[in-house]
């Protein structure tokens, strides 16, 4: 098992963008999405940003609008959605993920962007694990809801908590042991992250590392002593 939990938030953080908005417009550029839904879709985030918008009613939207698509259709999308952001991605993140993925670390995104647009992020940057909110599907579409609360504040401790108790029950020979806690198992866990909602997670962790922050989290993290990345670009 690896020695060290290596967790990076996406927006604002791996890429200095909302991953939502960047699908947004390359699928209005592909004409899947008709004109205007990027915009529409900005102005919800604006909103959010403002204090008008929850999160709840942003990420609902971008199911919603966003994903205004065929479930079968996805794959084909998301392959094409990858090719195009490669190029864009900071050349200092891609090197702060392999630099971990050389060490041996367990490294996995953890947002609160819904796992279609974020699959493609993670395959970019050669990180095999991702947790991020899950929209549902009926009848081969989404309905614009989530299976269960956002991957979001507290929720995200837990999205990581019982991913990791997964890992160790499907590990071979785990069954019916007697383990210590799955997060005790490491020597470090590190996250990387922008935003105060991140709080909860990063308190979790044993080096939290903040990237780019927001007035709130930069103010706890100079209080806190921790380290501080202006520019991952």
């Amino acid at each position: 098992m690896a020695d060290t939990l290596a967790l990076f938030d996406l927006d604002f953080t791996l890429v200095p963008f909302d991953s939502g908005l960047r699908w947004a417009r390359f699928m209005v550029g592909e004409g899947v999405l008709v004109r205007g839904t990027d915009e529409a879709y900005l102005d919800v985030c604006r909103g959010y940003v403002a204090g008008r918008t929850s999160i709840e009613a942003l990420h609902r939207f971008a199911a919603a609008h966003l994903l205004a698509i065929a479930a079968e259709d996805v794959p084909a999308l998301q392959a094409r959605f990858e090719a195009a952001i490669r190029a864009e991605l900071p050349g200092a993140s891609r090197a702060l993920v392999a630099r971990h993925r050389q060490a041996g670390d367990l490294c996995c995104i953890v947002t609160t962007t819904n796992e279609i647009v974020a699959r493609p992020f993670a395959r970019a940057f050669g990180i095999p694990h991702l947790l991020g909110s899950r929209p549902v599907i009926e009848n081969g579409r989404f309905t614009g809801e989530y299976a269960g609360p956002l991957c979001h504040g507290a929720t995200k401790v837990a999205c990581v908590e019982s991913w990791l108790r997964e890992r160790v029950v499907d590990a071979p020979g785990t069954r019916d042991t007697a383990l210590p806690a799955p997060a005790a198992r490491f020597r470090e866990r590190v996250f990387y992250s922008d935003s105060s909602s991140d709080l909860p997670l990063l308190e979790w962790v044993d080096a939290p590392i903040v990237v780019r922050p927001d007035p709130r989290l930069r103010a706890h993290a100079q209080a806190c002593g921790w380290p501080i990345i202006e520019r991952l670009d």
